[in-house]
């Protein structure tokens, strides 16, 4: 089965899609196995901070270069690239709780 563009997109960019929620779950052992689920996952998060991390600079540069021509076109760039700082922390805080301690 091939996945439209616009869902390969959305799962390139966020994450969420790849962990489960803890908070829905019944009883002690679907938390549990959600927990572990989640800490499994953990390992894609390094590459979605690469992601933004590499974003960000080009995301920065496209708005520079359009803000000589047009103020109002570069929020079409400004707006991605200071939305990939927000999404670098988080990744980054989500990595550090969830990655598996040996």
């Amino acid at each position: 089965m091939e996945l439209p563009f616009r869902v390969l997109l959305y799962r390139y960019i966020f994450f969420s899609w790849l962990f489960r929620d803890m908070g829905r779950q019944l009883n002690l052992f679907e938390r549990s196995a959600a927990w572990r689920h989640n800490q499994e996952q953990s390992r894609w998060l390094p590459l979605y901070m690469l992601r933004y991390g590499v974003m960000f600079p080009i995301l920065a540069g496209l708005g520079w270069v359009c803000e000589q021509a047009s103020p109002l076109l570069s929020t079409l760039f400004y707006v991605p690239a200071t939305m990939t700082v927000p999404m670098l922390a988080v990744a980054g805080v989500g990595w550090a709780m969830l990655h598996p301690r040996d």
